[in-house]
Order: structure tokens, then sequence, then C-alpha cells
């Protein structure tokens, strides 16, 4: 009787056991994904005690700028009117260093800030050198020369002379140091002399001259703290919630992010809003594949084929316009008038004619197509490389003889990838506690709900084995009992059980 109960009162323990883990799985199944989401949301926002506050205000991933020159091989012909031809050239690679200043909290559930840039050259990673020398259109005698185009002749003459007496040419051969972060000119010190405000710069003239050491305007984005639909959504830059540069309200909207982070929870219907500074407009990217990086699901976000559409292709794009072929975007009124064209590296997704234009570019998807790897539960990028070109539109202008006879051609001047991967601490931070610690309870539920059903199942298994055969009647049929050996009293049991008397013996 002692085994009996010990095995009962074992058999409820581990029914209790198995009731008590069933329902703290259900429970958990009802209020993990509640509290995964209070905790992402808590981690994510924009506010000093929020786990991903340090990352927004000094960003762990190493930035990296990598550009390449389009090199002009025959220059003079050109100037004869011949196809241009180029050769690539670099990488010249750059780390990138951005830090937050000027951290400001607002009233009205935003926060303010610059970030500030600066580019360090990497040899190690680079083929080439600063002082290599690269023969490039002289943007100042060429864009200079089409904003004269209309003139009055004798305003061309002139310029024709002084870009003589100064020994401006069309093209000029300078080093990569010099074409990235500046030369002196005298045609600049000329012009702002005479011709005050019509360059941005008063100094020297280089392409990445105002990004080195330099921040990107003042943002002001929503924390989130206190409506978390508004989440890192760019409320102004620059004191402006839009721009004036295009022919559209829609074109001017600064719409999505600053680029560094979204709001968390993406679908594969989410799209990837942010504003960009430097091309002057905001751009969306849109969903492309699922995929991992170092152990973390990510969404792939890559440009859409209508990203610099002309407006006859796109039409919301017409506010861009005025268009040349589809595929490259005018950035003249924010780029001090100078015919300046934004587009994918060697014309990737634009018209062909461009390319074809051009000897010596070669288009691809894998090598020229832009692309975002953002954590779809967090909003915050894992692993980015976003790349764009920019081109010169030139061509010959009667009465600028250094313009010769240059066939109209958008000519690529350099195209520039920044990249950047998480990766170290940050990496393993990230995922402990945003990626492994909310997997763990999304499997504990329901492992604590399958092992709940098990052990349920061990006191109903146990009552309908302790219920055997035998136990249907209280006693067993005669037709059941075996057959007795003989014994003394063997007869008188069969007397009795016929019902004949039985004499005693004498």
């Amino acid at each position: 009787m002692g085994s009996r109960a010990r095995a009962r009162r074992a058999v409820a323990v581990l029914g209790f056991a198995g009731l008590l883990c069933a329902v703290l799985g259900a429970v958990m199944i009802v209020v993990v994904p509640t509290l995964i989401k209070q905790q992402v949301l808590k981690n994510v926002r924009i506010d000093p005690s929020s786990l991903s506050f340090n990352m927004w205000k000094e960003i762990p991933i190493p930035f990296y700028l990598s550009v390449y020159f389009f090199d002009i091989v025959n220059p003079d012909a050109i100037l004869l009117g011949e196809k241009p031809q180029v050769r690539e050239r670099g990488p010249y690679v750059y780390r990138e260093f951005r830090h937050k200043s000027n951290i400001t909290f607002n009233g009205n559930d935003t926060v303010s800030f610059l970030e500030y840039r600066s580019f360090q050259f990497q040899p190690d990673k680079s083929h080439g050198l600063e002082s290599d020398y690269i023969v490039m259109p002289n943007i100042l005698v060429l864009a200079a020369a089409m904003m004269m185009e209309n003139k009055p002749m004798s305003m061309k003459l002139i310029m024709t002379l002084a870009f003589s007496t100064l020994g401006e040419r069309a093209f000029m051969n300078r080093t990569v140091s010099e074409i990235m972060w500046g030369y002196d000119d005298p045609l600049i010190h000329l012009i702002n002399k005479y011709l005050p405000n019509v360059f941005p710069f008063k100094g020297k003239f280089g392409l990445f001259a105002e990004l080195n050491n330099s921040d990107s305007g003042l943002f002001t984005v929503f924390t989130g703290v206190k409506d978390f639909s508004r989440i890192h959504l760019v409320d102004k830059w620059n004191g402006l919630s839009k721009v004036s540069f295009w022919h559209s309200d829609q074109c001017n909207m600064i719409n999505g992010t600053s680029g560094q982070m979204w709001a968390p929870f993406m679908t594969p219907e989410t799209s990837l809003q942010f504003y960009s500074p430097e091309a002057c407009r905001s751009m969306n990217l849109v969903y492309k594949e699922s995929g991992m990086f170092e152990g973390i699901p990510t969404y792939r976000f890559m440009a859409p084929s209508t990203l610099f559409a002309n407006g006859s292709v796109y039409a919301p794009n017409e506010g861009f316009c005025p268009c040349l072929e589809s595929g490259i975007q005018n950035i003249s009124t924010c780029r001090f008038n100078a015919p300046l064209f934004l587009s994918h590296p060697h014309f990737y997704n634009a018209d062909p004619v461009l390319a074809e234009a051009v000897l010596g570019l070669h288009p691809n998807q894998e090598e020229h197509s832009l692309f975002l790897d953002v954590h779809p539960v967090t909003g915050i990028p894992m692993n980015c490389s976003v790349k764009l070109q920019l081109s010169l539109y030139i061509k010959a202008i009667k009465g600028i003889g250094q313009t010769g006879k240059i066939k109209p051609v958008v000519l690529p001047l350099v195209w520039f990838e920044e990249s950047g991967a998480m990766e170290g601490e940050p990496l393993q931070t990230f995922y402990t506690q945003l990626v492994l610690m909310p997997s763990v309870l999304h499997y504990a539920q329901y492992i604590l709900l399958a092992l709940g059903c098990v052990l349920l199942l061990i006191p109903i298994i146990h009552q309908i084995r302790s219920q055997g055969p035998g136990d249907a009647t209280s006693q067993p049929s005669t037709a059941a009992q075996p057959d007795r050996l003989p014994g003394p009293c063997t007869p008188l049991l069969q007397d009795s059980l016929s019902g004949q008397p039985t004499s005693p013996k004498v």
C-alpha cells in the first residue's frame, strides 16, 4: 500500500507541475509579445535611458567612403567633337567619423542636433595614393560656360579672355587630394570679386571640401518618447519643414528620417524614406528580400528603378526637372546652378543612351546598386552600401573658345560608396539584448506549454492503467476460475454445490 500511495503522490505532483507549466506557457504566449514590443520601444527611442541612445549619438558602425574617379583618356579628342573615353580609377578609401553635437531636447517630443563628419585616408584599403594625378573636366570653366550660354556675345568674349589670361582650360590634371578637398584657383577669386555670392565657397574648390570637418545641417527629429508613431521622423531641417529647390510641393517635401534609424516592427510592405542634404531631396527605398547578418534577421531595401527617373517615365519626379534622359537627376538648382547630375554609378538603371555616349562605362547591378540591410524589429541598420555618381553636362558654347567643339554629353566625374556594417562589442550587445533574449522568451513559451501538456498526460495515463480488466466486477466468474486440485474436502464441496444432502461417514 505504501508504494502505491507514493506513486499516487508523485503522479499528482507531476500533474500539478504540468498544469503550472501549461498555464505559464499560455500566459507567456499572451504576454510576451507585448513585453517584447515594450522593451523594443523603450530601447529604440531617442532617450538617454534607451539602449540605442549611445549608438545614435556616437554611431559605432565604422563607415568608409570609397571614391572612384573617371580619368579622361582623350581630352584633346573631346574638344574636337569625338566621343569621350574614361578609365575608372580607385577606390580611394577614407574612414568616415561621425558624431553628434548640440543635442537639444525640445518640448514637442523632438530633439535637435548637428552631426559632424571628418575623413581620414586609408592607404591600405585603397588602390592608389592621394598624390595620384587624374585628368578631369574643369568644372569651374565648363559650368561657367554653360551659365553664359544665353548671355550676350560680348560677355562671352570677355569670359574667354579671362579664361585665357588665367590659363584656364576645359580639362585639368590634378591630384586626388586636390580634387577631393580643394585647390586654389584664380578663377574663384575673380568671380567672388566681381560676382559675389555666385559660388557658396570662398576659398578652395573641391568636390568633397564642404563635407570634411563640417555638419550636414541642423536636424530636428521626433524622439518617439511621447508618440511612437512618429519616431525618428524629421520635423525640420535647418528650421525648414520643406525645401525650395524643386518645382513641386511633393518634391520639396522633407519625408522620412535622417537616414540613420527607422521605426521598428517593419513588414515587407514597409519602405525606407529619408532626407539627404547632399542630394537636396527625400529618397525612398523599397523592400527587396529577407536575409541574415551575423545571425541577425534583416530586411534588404534597395532603390526602385524610378528613383532618378525623369518626369516622362515617372510623373511624380516631374518636379525635379528640367530633365534629360531618364535615370539622372538634375541637381543644378541646389548646386550653384552648375549643370550637375546625380545617378547610380555608370548610369546603372538609366537610359542606355547615357552609358553608350561614353566609352569605358559598364553598368551592372552587383557593383552599382545600393542597399540597406535593416533589423526589422528595431529599425536599426546592420549593413549598408549607398552608391551614387556625380556627372557634369558639357557641350560647346559659341563664343567661348575653351569649349572647342565638344558634343553635348553627360560626362561622369566620380562615383562614391558610403558603406558600413555593425561589428564588435556593439554587435554582440545588440544581438544579446534585442535578438537573443526575445528569441529565448519566444521559444520558452511554447516549450513550457508543450512540457505542461506532456506532464498532464502522466496522471491520466496512470489512472487508466490502474483500472485493469479485473476491476470490472467485484467477484470473478466461475468460468473464469482455474480448475482446483483434488483434496480431502472436494467431494463434500461438489455435493454441496450440486444441492444433494450429505451423509456422515461411519
